[in-house]
């Protein structure tokens, strides 16, 4: 295992430096440029605007500088957000995006797996029906559906929780709760339904069976064998879950005023900030590729037929 994750490890330079490669180029051969929305200027202004950042230089020797400032750890100024530096941006929003994500995987997580092992005990029943109808609707209804419903309930009609705003305000943890339900519903149906499939396939299997015929009880057939087995699909789900719903969390920061690190990625690609943009894809990118190294290990744990050599 420990060879494994060093390989795994060492894997993630390569694939780190194929996605800043591309990106870099792909973001500068996009038509405008970070200087396309600013007021007309004189050719010697814009001169000296492209000359502070180096744009004036050819597209390889651009890249090949860049390149020098991240492996330093250094990922440039905001062409927009002249104050700051693109890793004061990312180290400000990122772990509010952080903290919402985790939030709300934790929450999918639990009542996904919940509500997945109850309709599969309760197969073709009214709560099973209920439940699945639930799932569907969460996998079918998108985000930026699912929150004004939300603000509209519990923020204007009943006044249960503030339409927007962060834990750092008055409000504090209750300015989280809209956020992370909302940010939580899809993956929570996909979850549900991943863990109802696999836990009714695992509940038809001979060793289960023979577990019942020893006369255990049935929390004990569910706890020590069928969810064990069953999580595996779940877990397989986790890694691009993870990266998706802090990704993802791009239109729940946007309806609930969240400061997050989607805003800023949204902001930078609308206005071209070049910098910005690759620090943001560079630390979506290496989320989503660790988190599936977690998943691998996770994977190898639950199920010993797996072996990492």
């Amino acid at each position: 295992m420990g060879r494994f994750i060093f390989r795994r490890i060492l894997g993630l330079i390569p694939t780190m430096f194929l996605i800043i490669t591309l990106s870099f180029f792909l973001i500068r051969l996009a038509p405008g440029g970070p200087f396309s929305s600013e007021k007309k200027v004189t050719p010697e202004v814009m001169q000296n605007l492209l000359k502070k950042y180096h744009m004036d230089e050819p597209l390889f020797k651009q890249y090949l500088r860049y390149m020098g400032d991240v492996l330093r750890g250094e990922l440039g100024p905001s062409f927009k957000n002249k104050d700051y530096s693109v890793n004061e941006l990312i180290a400000v929003s990122l772990p509010n995006s952080l903290i919402l994500g985790v939030t709300s995987l934790a929450l999918a997580l639990l009542f996904g797996i919940a509500v997945g092992v109850v309709s599969a005990l309760n197969q073709n029943s009214a709560a099973d029906y209920t439940a699945m109808s639930a799932a569907v609707i969460g996998i079918s209804v998108p985000l930026f559906v699912v929150g004004p419903v939300f603000m509209l309930v519990f923020a204007m009609k009943l006044l249960w929780l503030p339409a927007s705003g962060w834990i750092t305000g008055r409000a504090g943890l209750k300015t989280l709760i809209m956020p992370a339900v909302t940010l939580a519903f899809p993956y929570f149906a996909y979850i549900a339904r991943l863990s109802r499939a696999s836990i009714l396939e695992i509940l038809r299997s001979d060793y289960i069976r023979t577990a019942r015929a020893k006369g255990l009880k049935q929390s004990a057939v569910i706890w020590r064998h069928v969810l064990k087995g069953a999580l595996l699909p779940v877990v397989s789900y986790l890694g691009p879950a993870f990266a998706g719903i802090v990704t993802g969390s791009v239109v729940v920061e946007q309806i609930f005023l969240v400061p997050g690190l989607g805003n800023f990625f949204v902001k930078s690609a609308l206005n071209r900030d070049y910098t910005l943009i690759m620090g943001t894809v560079i630390v979506y990118s290496f989320i989503l590729i660790v988190m599936n190294l977690i998943v691998d290990i996770i994977y190898g744990l639950l199920d010993p037929r797996i072996s990492y050599k």
